[in-house]
């Protein structure tokens, strides 16, 4: 059996190194369940352990997003790839919730909120309908929910990057608490509008490629 072609092998294995150099970073403050070791400000009551869940949960989501994005194992070995879909999914429901909870008490204003809201929400339909279609045995629809869903998981590996962009783009004056609130908030819609849209572009892409290389009689039914 041939392996993938470089053109997908190589990006597979970065956003896999990706993955793990991400996790070895933004997990270790919480393994010990203490709220000081937070990187991001907690507020009393149910926020800390809703906000851990989201993390666990979502560390979990990556790596088993990273499995099923990769295609020797969805064509060697099936069951793994079922079975690793499945933990995506009961991973990714709770985890979607728990940042559906936290995004109205995020700490950088409302832009912040509303960008983290409408992911939480986006992530959580993606994930339900690619689901369901699977479960309809609509595969293609199935395969196209869940790389939006994948998309949207892997929107908290590049807020940082983005985050990062806007603050030196829009803030002068790091004591600015407004300009910085905005930026934060940009740097949040970014994350995951840009991954969506790159993945929107990639499907129709491929969906093109797939019926360039169907018979004629196919196309045309």
């Amino acid at each position: 059996m041939t392996s993938p072609p470089p053109r997908i092998r190589l990006p597979l294995a970065g956003l896999g190194l990706v993955t793990i150099a991400f996790l070895a970073y933004a997990l270790p403050p919480y393994l010990g369940l203490d709220p000081a070791q937070s990187r991001l400000p907690t507020r009393p009551g149910a926020h800390y352990p809703l906000l851990v869940t989201h993390i666990l949960l979502g560390s979990v989501v990556l790596v088993t997003a990273v499995l099923q994005l990769w295609p020797w194992l969805r064509r060697t070995r099936p069951d793994v790839h079922r079975w690793s879909g499945r933990i995506y999914v009961l991973a990714a429901v709770p985890a979607g919730f728990a940042a559906l909870a936290v995004a109205p008490l995020g700490s950088m204003g409302l832009n912040q909120r509303m960008a983290n809201t409408v992911l939480a929400l986006l992530w959580l339909g993606t994930t339900i309908t690619g689901y369901v279609m699977a479960r309809r045995r609509r595969y293609p629809q199935h395969r196209e929910w869940m790389v939006r869903s994948f998309a949207l998981a892997f929107s908290i590996v590049l807020n940082r990057v983005w985050t990062s962009v806007c603050v030196h783009a829009f803030v002068s004056d790091t004591g600015d608490l407004t300009a910085m609130q905005q930026a934060v908030g940009a740097g949040s819609w970014l994350s995951w509008l840009v991954n969506l849209l790159v993945a929107e572009w990639w499907m129709q892409h491929t969906r093109h490629r797939r019926r360039a290389t169907l018979p004629e009689t196919a196309v045309a039914r």
